[in-house]
């Protein structure tokens, strides 16, 4: 592929060209010259677009696909391109499928259905057989077929001894263990956050105590066994505080936090939208500005969409009854910047790679393009013509955002939305 960016602000700390508005020249897709003009004498494709600013290729620490076995959901074919078209060149994919990620073969159908994207897919697998919580699945075999880490999506480990022998386990191998953070026999059926508003909707409430116990007790499990352990989509003020301590210790552990957990407030489930439905839930305006504190502290790693389609039949019902889960690749970059500038919405969109193994590379002379293509300034109201996704089950629908992706460049590939 060759192609020639006119015009682009380039928005990389770690490239030479940063802040910079320069043309950008690749062949075979490989950056090979990096200009303030460039001529098009061999009369390459060009991108011109307004506003155009690039970055290196953003990244997804979880992302749900249905395929295998929920395909009305999303396919992985489908799920790459909205990936790409949201501005993603590496998403990490969960494994709550049907069946369930957790063999050796699995993982191979994963990476085979991926080989030949843009858009780098990178698979979990489930931390126990079918995600059931009750043995280990087949970690190292798991781990040779290509899988980055071990997680039971949005399912907590209740045993402890358990979590402990996984991480002892995979610590042999630098296997990276997910914990999701909740304490179910605290959390019990509650569908929204514990606070005034699920008082005064008559909903059952999920505490904030339920995260929290369940991340200090896989804090100490970690401490007491070593290995490597990550957090996934943290919610509370307490959780930033107990992890901000832990990594006092030196322990090694990271985390996430949904974008939606940092932009929207329980408030907005007044009227029972089922979009609104997410886990862990929606918290309070003190949450957020924890969350957010975290962030930008260091205690808090990465964010993410958390992108999780849902057919219309398990969201279009009673709200106790529906499922919890929301698309979000296609509002992630617009989203965070109703929170953050420009410069740390890229950085937050561009960190995490290297918990999981991901290689990346700058802006600059000799590298493999692996470029996103956005405009930053484009205001807008989110609605079903912006979602790309086959379900539509959008937590920012009828929000308004801040910036659009026009695409990617990776893998030697272009994707751009054909629209433009």
């Amino acid at each position: 592929m060759n192609v020639l960016i006119k015009s682009a602000t380039i928005v990389d700390s770690k490239s030479d060209f940063h802040n910079e508005t320069r043309d950008v020249l690749i062949e075979n897709g490989v950056i090979t010259k990096i200009s303030k003009s460039i001529k098009n004498k061999n009369n390459y494709k060009e991108i011109a677009l307004e506003n155009l600013h690039i970055s290196q290729g953003w990244f997804d620490s979880s992302v749900s696909f249905g395929e295998p076995g929920y395909e009305e959901r999303e396919t992985i074919s489908n799920g790459l391109k909205t990936a790409a078209l949201s501005g993603f060149t590496n998403v990490v994919v969960n494994t709550n499928t049907n069946p369930v990620i957790d063999s050796y073969a699995d993982i191979s159908f994963l990476k085979s259905k991926a080989k030949g994207q843009a858009v780098n897919l990178h698979p979990l697998g489930a931390l126990t057989k079918a995600s059931k919580g009750e043995a280990l699945a087949e970690l190292y075999d798991m781990s040779t077929a290509g899988a980055i880490g071990f997680y039971d999506y949005q399912k907590p480990i209740s045993d402890p001894n358990l979590m402990k022998i996984a991480l002892q386990y995979a610590s042999n191998f630098e296997g990276l263990v997910f914990a999701f953070p909740q304490e179910s026999k605290i959390s019990r059926d509650g569908v929204m956050n514990e606070n005034i508003t699920s008082t005064l909707l008559g909903l059952q409430g999920n505490p904030a105590l339920a995260e929290e116990l369940q991340i200090a007790r896989d804090l100490f499990l970690l401490e007491y066994t070593g290995g490597k352990l990550h957090i996934p989509t943290i919610s509370t003020a307490k959780s930033v505080e107990l992890i901000r301590e832990a990594k006092k210790k030196k322990l090694d552990v990271s985390c996430s936090v949904a974008i939606h957990n940092i932009v929207l407030t329980d408030d907005v489930l007044d009227a029972f939208n089922t979009r609104y439905k997410v886990l862990p839930p929606l918290r309070t305006q003190k949450d957020i500005n924890a969350l957010i504190g975290g962030i930008k502290d260091g205690t808090i790693d990465m964010v993410t969409s958390d992108h999780n389609p849902i057919d219309i039949e398990h969201k279009k019902t009673e709200f106790d009854y529906a499922a919890y889960g929301t698309i979000g690749l296609e509002s992630a970059f617009g989203a965070l910047q109703m929170v953050f500038t420009t410069k740390k919405t890229i950085e937050l969109l561009t960190k995490g790679t290297s918990r999981f193994g991901i290689e990346t590379a700058p802006i600059a002379l000799g590298s493999k393009a692996n470029i996103s293509l956005f405009n930053p300034n484009q205001s807008y109201t989110f609605t079903k013509k912006n979602i790309v996704s086959a379900s539509k089950n959008a937590i920012f629908e009828g929000h308004l955002l801040l910036g659009k992706a026009y695409g990617i460049i990776s893998n030697n590939k272009l994707v751009l939305n054909e629209s433009l």
